[in-house]
């Protein structure tokens, strides 16, 4: 296996600065198979443990240490992937992926300068909230499928040895994963004109707008709340164009303290409220056409640590 970082070929211990390139594109894509940057950490934490849990005459004998540290950790993040699905089972009330700000320690992968425009695409629409969202309803063993063949272009036989199972399984793992993908996939919609959109809604918000909000929203819109039980969010979907409109109007209008800005969330237009300079909320949007089909907004203070510093 290789990957598109791999340090040098050869025996020895990659030198620091291979090791932390490998650390990037480790938590790049453990996030993407997690959906939540504090667990990719802690799976990546464990993949260099077990690194350095070897002798180093066995990892002398490693051909491509990069390889390696990606089989390890895609392994691991099955694990995780399992044993998170019994969790948030028990998580109070909706579950979201973790949101990132934009910064390319943990959306970008290295090399991108080589890295052809099309797997550019691929790579940045693999962070969106909508993607994550979507991901969520597959297996573990779909999601790893799909997203090292597809997103990050690992081959079957490659991906068969961290999932466990044959090429030709795999194969339908990841295309079973990819109808799930497609049919949920919306109209693409240029990200200028998203952002204005989004703009608009924020403006409309803060005027307590409720006709603007309403004409900004898909008829069948939905806006999802995810506080983790830690502070105050709906515990289920709010539904339609109306009844979202009135719900950011009459419950979710900001305080005189909280500054609502425009920020990129996932690599896409979104917003985050601040009061006194910490962040209590961050909202992504999915835009179809010039209106916006859903809402995800994560209160969950444990899922905004990222954005403390900016």
């Amino acid at each position: 296996m290789t990957t598109p970082s791999g340090p040098g070929q050869g025996g020895s211990d990659p030198g620091l600065t291979a090791i932390m390139r490998e650390r990037r594109h480790l938590i790049s894509l453990a996030y993407r198979l997690l959906g939540s940057l504090g667990e990719a950490e802690d799976a990546v934490q464990e993949t260099y443990a077990r690194w350095y849990a070897l002798s180093p005459r066995q990892r002398e004998a490693i051909e491509s240490p990069g390889a390696w540290l990606t089989r390890v950790a895609g392994r691991v993040c099955l694990d995780v992937l399992g044993s998170a699905r019994a969790r948030r089972e028990q998580y109070v009330g909706q579950w979201l992926p973790e949101p990132l700000p934009d910064h390319p320690q943990w959306i970008d992968r290295p090399g991108d300068a080589g890295v052809d425009p099309a797997d550019r695409v691929t790579l940045d629409e693999s962070i969106n909230m909508a993607f994550l969202v979507v991901l969520e309803s597959m297996t573990p063993a779909e999601r790893v499928a799909f997203i090292l063949h597809d997103v990050f272009r690992y081959s079957f036989a490659e991906v068969a040895e961290i999932v466990g199972r044959t090429p030709a399984a795999c194969r339908q793992l990841a295309s079973s994963a990819r109808r799930r993908a497609r049919a949920s996939r919306a109209p693409t919609t240029p990200p200028a004109r998203q952002a204005e959109i989004v703009r608009a809604f924020k403006r409309a918000w803060e005027a307590k707008d409720v006709a603007g909000l309403i004409d900004l929203l898909a008829p069948d819109a939905t806006a999802t709340g995810d506080g983790g039980g830690l502070v105050r969010a709906e515990p289920r979907p709010v539904e339609g164009a109306e009844q979202i409109a009135r719900f950011f109007v009459d419950r979710a209008a900001p305080p005189p303290r909280m500054a609502i800005v425009e920020r990129t969330v996932n690599g896409q237009p979104g917003l985050v409220a601040r009061v006194d300079g910490t962040t209590v909320t961050v909202y992504a949007f999915r835009v179809a056409g010039d209106r916006i089909t859903h809402i995800w907004a994560v209160l969950n203070p444990d899922k905004l640590r990222p954005w403390t510093a900016g």
